[in-house]
């Protein structure tokens, strides 16, 4: 591994951590009015403003090793899963912290790794950033996929650490963007001490802009390892059993849904009943603050809803009198919402029919490799920008169906429901092709822990 960095990268000048603090200030009081809006209609942005702001995050009192992983929503929490697993087994003396940005991530975060301290990341004004890393004090700083905060990024090369970047990805939207600002980049780039990128296509992205070719290493893509391909584990089938669906039906789920998504996936099903009456539909949101709109969009339109948080139709009372709060049998006729959160890789263990959300609006797409695992037929969208060299490989398998808009999803699950063994053969070939792509956790791994064996090592040297 090449020296982390040059000196006139470790020595730039601390103005442009304080102009960047201005321009971060001026585009907050802009923002200002809508994150008011969000906070009283969504209840959004209410907690966690003294790590956020201020730094305030847990202080680390012990002397064990410290990683900490920076991880900004639920996706990327989940994309730790196998990197997390694999390093407690092979270092089980090293504390893990992590860092998300939104309220889900840490939700999750907390949830899935009840041993890991877990905190907002600051805001990536200097006085935060540096006040967080005094606090936490650690050994290796580990960045998911593609963040880029400039101030929090100088602070932690500031502080000698070693800063690593995981599984990272530079789409081509994303990379015309930062090329244009390739000389501050490049400076960015350069203190990482590894860059482990999903493709080849990814490491050029990241070499044109800068970053030191001989810290960028292609090690696959981190995700495929935590996939799940298990259509029995525990969580799916609690899923099937609360959802109360059969042996002879078929599942349509609709996930990582925005709005206009919903209606398309409630539309094709409204069609589709009369000569599929055994379809089932399960509407999954991409955000959590939707959950109470996609109810009322699909009470609205005449169906009862049976949400997964409380267990009940929507609209009925059961027979012990509680009311709303009851649970009951879903009704064969309902609408399904998942309206819980870190749920949704279990449920697409679910599906026969997987429409991938993201990709009918100008979000770029959703992670469509999650339901490809289970071997459910896929459909997405024209717009899968954020995960072209996936739906590349997808599609060169036929493994993948995509549709221009969303008047074009009845015909393309009526095609898979009349088919069923081409809609078995779809599935199975997403499944192998998943299978065929794992083992970047291990490469992956291997950086983390050899950065790790470094910092201890130049820690001994200092202290001798």
């Amino acid at each position: 591994m090449s020296p982390r960095g040059s000196s006139a990268v470790r020595c730039a000048p601390p103005v442009a951590g304080w102009l960047l603090n201005a321009a971060y200030l001026l585009l907050l009081t802009a923002a200002a009015p809508l994150l008011v809006y969000r906070r009283l209609r969504y209840g959004k942005y209410r907690a966690g403003w003294r790590e956020k702001f201020l730094g305030a995050v847990p202080i680390r009192r012990s002397a064990e090793p410290c990683l900490w992983l920076h991880a900004v929503s639920v996706g990327e929490v989940l994309l730790l899963r196998p990197i997390i697993s694999a390093i407690r087994a092979a270092r089980p003396d090293i504390g893990i912290w992590i860092s998300t940005t939104t309220p889900t991530g840490r939700a999750v975060a907390q949830e899935k790794f009840p041993n890991a301290v877990v905190f907002y990341c600051p805001l990536d004004f200097t006085w935060a950033v540096r006040r967080a890393i005094r606090r936490v004090r650690p050994d290796v700083v580990a960045l998911a996929e593609l963040e880029l905060w400039p101030n929090l990024i100088a602070a932690v090369h500031a502080s000698g650490c070693p800063l690593l970047l995981l599984n990272g990805r530079m789409g081509e939207r994303s990379f015309r963007g930062y090329r244009r600002a390739r000389i501050w980049i490049g400076r960015i780039l350069a203190r990482f001490e590894a860059i482990t990128a999903q493709t080849i296509e990814y490491a050029d992205r990241f070499a044109a802009l800068g970053a030191p070719r001989d810290r960028i290493v292609v090690t696959g893509s981190v995700k495929y390892d935590g996939l799940e391909v298990d259509r029995q584990q525990p969580r799916t089938l609690e899923l099937r059993s609360a959802f109360g669906l059969s042996a002879g039906d078929a599942v349509f789920i609709a996930g990582s849904t925005q709005a206009i998504e919903e209606a398309a996936a409630l539309d094709a099903w409204e069609s589709l009943r009369p000569e599929f009456p055994n379809l089932r539909l399960v509407i999954v949101p991409r955000h959590a603050e939707r959950f109470d709109d996609a109810a009322r969009m699909i009470e609205r339109r005449g169906h009862l809803v049976h949400r997964r948080s409380s267990g009940h139709n929507a609209g009925e009372s059961s027979s012990t009198g509680r009311g709303r709060s009851a649970v009951s049998e879903p009704s064969k006729s309902s609408v399904l919402l998942l309206d819980t959160l870190g749920e949704l890789g279990a449920c697409w263990g679910l599906a026969d029919i997987a429409f991938v959300g993201g990709s009918l609006t100008s979000r770029g797409g959703q992670n469509m490799l999650e339901p490809a695992a289970y071997g459910a037929a896929v459909i997405v969208g024209p717009n899968t920008w954020n995960f072209r060299h996936d739906v590349e490989l997808l599609r060169g398998r036929e493994a993948l169906t995509i549709i221009p808009d969303g008047a074009a999803l009845a015909a393309a699950i009526r095609e898979l429901l009349r088919n069923p063994e081409a809609r078995r053969g779809q599935g199975q070939r997403a499944r192998n092709l998943v299978l065929a792509q794992q083992g970047a956790t291990a490469r992956v791994v291997g950086l983390v822990l050899e950065s790790l064996s470094g910092a201890a090592a130049g820690a001994t040297r200092r202290a001798a």
